[in-house]
């Protein structure tokens, strides 16, 4: 072979960057398995997570009674409709559009794969949070902590006469009340899950000796993603100050207007480091359930909607 073809020749390794195409039916799955996830185990680990991160001094049994004796096994899905099924059906679409557009840019800039998965998992998850979540996260806790008014004999306001209620007094502001908070989880939380679970399934492989790019078994699939979804609880203050910020806990001490910074003296001052971590056994339950219905039925809700909408689903669950 001639010096001239060799040099005409583009080296083996170079891949062209493509921005990966959004697809209806990646949205639709994505939506389909956010709401499944919340509507069974989902949203009673958030309200139980929500009600300790609210009432602090709550042990794990504790809450759950707090929480039984609110409504009994409905006390455990309030905030289900329509907020939690709100959020469900449309963080995950915010979240392909953004983490698409920014990896795509990050690596056009010189990002790595890994560094510019990252870049799109915090830009995705800052975007959900100003979109859709900042008000539903909102909503659901309001509903979560608000006091048991029926036990004075009042009728409890229904869930969109407290959203207009809010709206009327408070306006745009107070229906996204922690919106900054939820927005430092969720770019802190995207871009530890993104990487740690990087570094799960690189330990998996090595384990399971299948560092050739071989597929993993639904149980390593479940397990690397648990393991990083777990460890990026690490980030559950800024989710306790986001609780609190959000709650309609009547207490005469909490500052008046609440920032991230004066809730998280607040928070610190009344019950210590322990009280931030407060809710985090029910939040690493909720990433691993998270992950089995992703995982677990992914093939399943795959080729049901491919057979629905007659297009190839490309999204990894």
């Amino acid at each position: 072979m001639s010096a001239a073809t060799t040099a005409a020749m583009p080296p083996l390794t170079e891949k062209k960057l493509e921005k990966k195409p959004i697809k209806f039916s990646n949205l639709l799955l994505g939506a389909g398995l956010n709401l499944f996830e919340v509507t069974t185990l989902g949203q009673p680990l958030e309200v139980v997570k929500t009600t300790m991160a609210a009432n602090r001094g709550d042990g794990f049994g504790t809450a759950l009674a707090r929480i039984w004796g609110r409504g009994g096994p409905l006390g455990f899905y309030q905030g289900l409709i329509p907020w939690a099924w709100i959020e469900a059906s449309t963080k995950g679409a915010v979240l392909l559009f953004v983490a698409s557009e920014a990896e795509y840019y990050a690596r056009s800039a010189g990002a790595s794969e890994f560094g510019g998965g990252i870049l799109g998992g915090v830009a995705g998850g800052v975007a959900q949070a100003y979109a859709t979540m900042g008000f539903c996260t909102c909503m659901k806790t309001v509903e979560i902590t608000q006091h048991k008014m029926a036990a004075t004999g009042a009728k409890p306001p229904s869930t969109f006469a407290t959203f207009m209620g809010i709206y009327r007094k408070e306006g745009i502001r107070g229906i996204n009340k922690g919106v900054n908070a939820v927005a430092i989880r969720q770019m802190t939380n995207w871009g530890s899950r993104f990487g740690l679970s990087r570094l799960a399934e690189q330990g998996i492989r090595r384990v399971t000796n299948k560092e050739n790019g071989e597929s993993l078994t639904v149980v390593e699939k479940i397990l690397s993603a648990a393991i990083g979804g777990g460890l990026s609880a690490w980030n559950q203050p800024i989710e306790v100050i986001r609780v609190e910020m959000q709650s309609k806990k009547e207490d005469p001490n909490r500052p008046k207007k609440m920032t991230v910074g004066n809730t998280l003296k607040y928070i610190y001052q009344t019950n210590g480091v322990k009280g931030l971590y407060r809710g985090v056994t029910p939040r690493i339950g909720l990433s691993v359930w998270q992950t089995v219905c992703m995982v677990a039925m992914g093939d399943m809700a795959k080729s049901y909607v491919e057979k629905l909408t007659g297009d190839k689903v490309t999204a990894k669950h």
